[in-house]
């Protein structure tokens, strides 16, 4: 196999077993266990949603990560940063915590099943605190795999306003692009607020629609690596796959699984 002894970061907007089984959910299960069975060392990083049952799946604060405030428009926004492990092996997720973003009993919906008014500032909140947050830890990744939606600001921002920060200089990032079953906006003002005042207008021009097509199309223009999901993607998605280098989400088959990702994480390796 190809990669051994690397860093790899995985971000992920849902995550099993702590939240219901999603397709997202499923793979951020079990792609960072296999990535770290092939003696790679990882951190997962996922939104503290507030069905996430802490007594259950014993959440403890991280005092030393915590602390932080994120910025989006006057708002300063406290950071709480969160630890627990997965029965069984040895990974353990970092939390990123907000009482007024994420305390609720719905992920993404309210009780009518209408999309929160303010995903867009809690996308913009979950991908800052996470580049705050590995910042805090003095960890220098090799590989940032990015999956869901939510995580589709990250590749931006590191190519960006993080550009020239130590640990994320000589990361390659990936963004693993799902099927939405939803036609949801984050909203006509979300590219002003996700530019935070540093990122040009041109930059943030295809993330203008805030929908999920143009969320998915930032997130494939800003990474090295683009992880395809599903099979019937939007063309409108589709066209922006040319140029970058591309995998097709593996069969669930264990040996073809883990060795087509290490080999994908190889090949981005070896293209600096």
């Amino acid at each position: 196999m190809g990669i051994t002894g690397k860093k790899v970061l995985f971000v992920s907007s849902e995550m099993s077993p702590f939240l219901e089984e999603s397709n997202v959910s499923t793979i951020a299960r079990l792609l960072p266990q296999a990535i770290q069975e092939q003696q790679n060392e990882i951190r997962v990083l996922v939104p503290r949603f507030g069905v996430i049952n802490e007594r259950r799946n014993r959440l403890h604060e991280v005092v030393r990560l915590s602390g932080i405030n994120i910025s989006i428009g006057d708002n300063d926004n406290p950071l709480i940063i969160k630890v627990a492990s997965i029965p069984g092996t040895r990974i353990q997720v970092y939390f990123l915590d907000n009482e007024d973003y994420f305390h609720r009993k719905h992920v993404y919906t309210n009780d009518k099943n209408e999309f929160f008014e303010d995903n867009d500032e809690r996308t913009i909140f979950f991908c800052k605190g996470v580049l705050e947050t590995v910042k805090k830890l003095g960890w220098a990744p090799d590989i940032i795999h990015c999956q869901g939606w939510m995580t589709s600001l990250l590749p931006l921002y590191i190519k960006t306003l993080y550009k020239d920060e130590p640990v994320f200089k000589n990361a390659k990032v990936v963004y693993s692009v799902f099927k939405e079953d939803k036609t949801s906006s984050l909203g006509s003002s979300f590219a002003e607020k996700a530019s935070l005042n540093e990122i040009s207008d041109k930059a943030m021009e295809c993330f203008g629609k805030a929908d999920f097509n143009s969320l998915h199309i930032g997130g494939i223009n800003y990474s090295d690596g683009v992880v395809t999901c599903a099979e019937c993607l939007d063309p409108e998605v589709m066209l922006h796959l040319k140029d970058k280098l591309t995998l097709c989400h593996p069969s669930e088959e264990t040996e073809e699984y883990t060795s087509k990702y290490v080999d994908f994480y190889d090949q981005l390796l070896h293209n600096s």
